[in-house]
């Protein structure tokens, strides 16, 4: 077992920088989640531990070694690609076993390894078969069984969710949690799925543009998000965003976006005082916004006339995609609420867990303007 250690890393390709600077820990026996959009440098990340890209600056350790000139062969990872990279005209067995008859494993040792991964996963009665003769499910676990195999010290998962459907995928996440449970090996998983990321791992590090923006747990970077980028990619639907100025009336404070205004609770106007009258950038999450007829008691609710524009019955929650003034907001409420489209209609914003953002700088208020 291993933990990892990303120091300082730097990836350039040309002129653009993949990867800026990057400094992650990754404990022995963690289940670390890479997450971020397209081009946001997560593959690259883990390429670059896997040997497959070489790093510009910066150290890349497995353990206490440095593997910056290590042949990826010899760095004891094993990694599940996207693809399943499966060789067609081999058998289950034959494409688990493959890379351990190219290091020359005695047959006793590959056929135990085998049968071993082959039980975990619950494709023993595959073993006989070819590829084209699985369903996606089944090759992707063929695909794990052969990086489990070898029995690594670290395993990269590579979007390894993204060709199965919907249904599929809720069902294999659990079963690589599971298997991250099992084996109490490394896990480092590359996602651009923020829902993949937030059930599956122990850790998340989101990034953007080559860069990290925070690493955190997946509860802490829902409750606590460093800025503006991590506060909309967390969450789903994304978090409401308004610009506003914070507004003092007297002892109160507002959050007055121009269209409407809310009242900060009184238990956190000391925190915010200092920065009345500057402008502010104004979260709230869509489970925040509630029918007021099935708010939850005892919050600090804040009242918002609006009308409905769409709605989207979702069976268990409504999805209700607003409009104030010049702003436009979603709202996740309760399945009762009988709203239909054009209706002007009152719902309260639950100002326990609201969240301001600096526009200069996208950092969470007040930490940013301490």
């Amino acid at each position: 077992m291993a933990s990892v250690t990303y120091d300082h890393v730097w990836k350039k390709f040309g002129d653009f920088v993949a990867l800026n600077d990057l400094n992650i820990h990754i404990e022995d026996k963690e289940f670390l989640v890479l997450v971020g959009p397209s081009g946001c440098g997560k593959t690259t990340a883990l390429r670059c531990l896997a040997g497959l890209e070489e790093v510009t600056d910066g150290q890349v350790k497995i353990g206490d070694r440095v593997v910056n000139d290590v042949p990826p062969k010899d760095r004891d990872i094993a990694m599940v690609f996207q693809s399943y990279a499966l060789y067609p005209h081999m058998t289950v067995f034959d494409n688990m076993a493959f890379g351990l008859k190219l290091r020359k494993v005695p047959k006793q040792e590959i056929q135990r390894r085998v049968e071993e991964a082959a039980a975990i996963l619950g494709i023993e009665h595959l073993l006989k078969r070819k590829p084209r003769e699985l369903s996606g499910g089944q090759r992707q676990r063929v695909a794990v069984g052969r990086a489990i195999v070898r029995e690594p010290k670290v395993f990269l998962f590579d979007e390894p969710l993204s060709n199965l459907d919907a249904k599929l995928r809720v069902q294999t996440r659990a079963e690589i949690s599971k298997l991250h449970q099992r084996l109490q090996t490394t896990f480092i998983y590359v996602t651009h799925d923020q829902v993949e990321a937030m059930t599956m791992a122990t850790r998340i590090a989101v990034m953007n543009k080559g860069i990290l923006q925070q690493l955190d747990t997946p509860q802490n970077l829902y409750d606590k998000p460093a800025n503006l980028f991590v506060a909309g990619f967390i969450g789903s639907p994304s978090m409401n965003f308004f610009p506003a100025h914070l507004r003092k009336d007297g002892n109160d404070l507002f959050v007055d976006t121009g269209d409407f205004a809310v009242k900060i609770p009184e238990d956190r106007v000391k925190t915010y005082a200092p920065f009345a009258g500057r402008e502010v950038i104004f979260g709230i999450r869509p489970e925040d916004i509630h029918n007021p007829q099935f708010a939850p008691p005892g919050i600090h609710a804040a009242s918002v006339e609006c009308k409905v524009d769409v709605t989207e019955l979702m069976g268990n929650e409504i999805f209700l995609y607003m409009v104030s003034g010049k702003h436009n907001f979603v709202a996740r409420v309760d399945p009762r609420t009988r709203f239909h489209i054009g209706d002007k209609v009152q719902l309260v914003f639950n100002m326990d867990n609201f969240h301001l953002f600096d526009p200069a700088s996208d950092r969470e208020n007040p930490v940013a303007i301490r």
